[in-house]
């Protein structure tokens, strides 16, 4: 294991095929061509009662390579207890990915593959979903992982922990901007350079930023030690996308259902995910996960508020941005999510539990936000800041690219969870911080929302330390009616724990990203009870 990752590592082990040198990669791609075999370790996912997918990418001399996953219950696998063959190519990227059957639910096992040469795999631990008689069910949340921000000592820790049964990962998997864009090259923490150097476009491109990022030692753990369940958001394909485009996204870069498709196709290659973009998880009797996609599917683009007229901007709260037709997850999804809910609450699962990419809740920019950045902090969040007090000022969200921006998307999911009279929980990345929030609609409980700050990707204490992120954080509460709590300080993950008694969520705060440590500082712990629908612990 190694503290950083340098280019000539990661050229050793990256193992492109030759359909890669088509795409436009030229040198660098024959350079990666010299590396075979496992290249990146193993990892496993979609979790269920009785089955589990596994994932791993090997690269052979011919032109495809055939690979064996077993799963064992022990590490020495004596007592092998399912396998499958899968056969792989230059055509996916030499990744590999079996579902094995037939498994007992709530069980730890062991997993490995085995090349036709007889190489084998490094090995991996994964668990199938409890049954209906559990007791508890535990998981870590992550989203946000930016490499050249600082290491992923959130995923490590996570890795070593013992008592998990699963990882959620809703989104932001990795970042698709070019070298030096985001973070500055300033902040650019050595040994943590980028591969493509530039903005990942083509297939090519997002192929080799997934083996830049798989090839850190901290994500190999994690997925080595747990099954995880994912989602996309939007730097997985491009920043701030919708269905049919994104802010990150122009005419010069080629057509956008290209450019979509390709970062899809990576990213299903590289990850332990199933075709689907939706889906549902049984957590024993304690409750169902729903994965949800809220932004290649069918999300509306977000609307443009214009915030340097107050005339129009109440014009525009008061027409464009309450569109009834503008959605997160169009109707497919949204029917999908009600029908599922539904027969999980007759079914008796207590707790409803929704992955969101970004925020649901209403978060307001405070009239006072202005005063709070540092004599340093880029332009970009001076700007931001201003069109975010403006839109506070007229009663509407920060962020249109969250919830916020589709209020009634927003109206029909918590007026949904309402009807059903659901215990909702709902899981959401994006923000890069730690918030709690009590979610209501027309005046009533609609569930909770436990928010999670970032792996590594930098949030409002940079640009605030003057001021402190403790007073950023008083001063959100007092403009957002929905906020409980929040902490604007801290990288790391949430780990949620579902018993019959209570939903809760403790922030694990990592003491550092500048160096790989495993080290935490303490951080906050908040639940809800049973048909309350609202926070406690505060």
């Amino acid at each position: 294991m190694i503290a950083g990752i340098d280019r000539r590592r990661l050229l050793a082990i990256g193992g492109f095929g030759l359909g890669a040198i088509g795409l436009g990669l030229g040198p660098a791609v024959a350079a990666v061509m010299a590396a075979r075999g496992f290249t990146h370790g193993v990892a496993s996912g979609e979790p269920g009662t009785d089955s589990v997918l596994l994932w791993t990418r090997h690269v052979a001399d011919g032109e495809d390579s055939t690979v064996t996953a077993e799963i064992a219950e022990d590490a020495g696998f004596r007592r092998i207890v399912g396998s499958a063959m899968v056969r792989t190519g230059a055509w996916r990227d030499w990744t590999a990915k079996a579902t094995i059957a037939g498994l007992r639910p709530g069980t730890a096992y062991h997993y490995r593959f085995v090349a036709r040469d007889g190489a084998v795999s490094p090995a991996g631990r994964t668990r199938t979903l409890p049954a209906d008689d559990a007791r508890r069910v535990a998981f870590a949340v992550f989203s946000c992982a930016n490499l050249p921000f600082g290491h992923f000592n959130a995923y490590g820790h996570a890795a070593a922990r013992g008592d998990l049964d699963f990882a959620l990962h809703l989104g932001d998997y990795y970042y698709e901007y070019r070298s030096g864009f985001y973070p500055d090259p300033k902040d650019v923490l050595p040994g943590r350079a980028l591969e493509p150097v530039g903005e990942a476009i083509a297939l090519a491109d997002y192929r080799l930023r997934h083996a830049c990022y798989r090839a850190d030692p901290d994500l190999q753990a994690l997925h080595a030690a747990l099954p995880m369940i994912a989602s996309w958001d939007d730097h997985e394909t491009a920043n701030d996308s919708w269905e049919g485009g994104a802010q990150n996204h122009d005419a010069s870069e080629g057509d956008w259902s290209v450019r979509k498709a390709a970062a899809m196709q990576a990213w299903r290659e590289w990850l332990p995910v199933s075709e689907l973009s939706w889906a549902s998880y049984d957590l024993g009797g304690l409750g169902t996960l729903y994965r949800t996609d809220t932004r290649l599917a069918a999300r509306s683009r977000p609307p443009s508020p214009p915030t340097a007229d107050p005339r129009a901007l109440a014009r525009f709260r008061d027409g464009a941005w309450m569109d009834p037709a503008a959605t997160m997850m169009g109707t497919e999804q949204e029917a999908w999510l009600a029908a599922r809910m539904r027969g999980s609450i007759v079914a008796g699962r207590r707790w409803q539990v929704l992955g969101s990419g970004a925020i649901v809740a209403n978060l307001l920019m405070p009239a006072d936000a202005g005063g709070w950045l540092d004599a340093d902090a880029p332009a970009f969040y001076r700007g931001s800041m201003a069109a975010g007090m403006a839109l506070g000022a007229a009663g509407m969200p920060f962020n249109m690219d969250a919830w916020g921006g589709y209020p009634q998307a927003r109206a029909r999911l918590l007026g949904m969870a309402q009807a059903l009279e659901a215990d909702l929980v709902v899981l959401s990345g994006d923000s890069h911080n730690s918030w709690a929030f009590d979610l209501a609609q027309q005046g009533r409980p609609a569930g909770v929302e436990f928010a999670g700050h970032s792996v590594s990707s930098s949030g409002y204490e940079t640009v605030t330390r003057t001021i402190g992120p403790a007073t950023v954080a008083r001063s959100f509460a007092g403009a957002s009616p929905e906020l409980r709590w929040a902490d604007l300080a801290h990288r790391g993950y949430m780990a949620v724990e579902l018993t019959a008694d209570r939903a809760s969520c403790t922030w694990i705060n990592m003491h550092t990203i500048a160096e790989r440590s495993r080290t935490t500082v303490p951080g906050k712990t908040l639940w809800v009870s049973p048909g309350r629908r609202r926070l406690e612990g505060i």
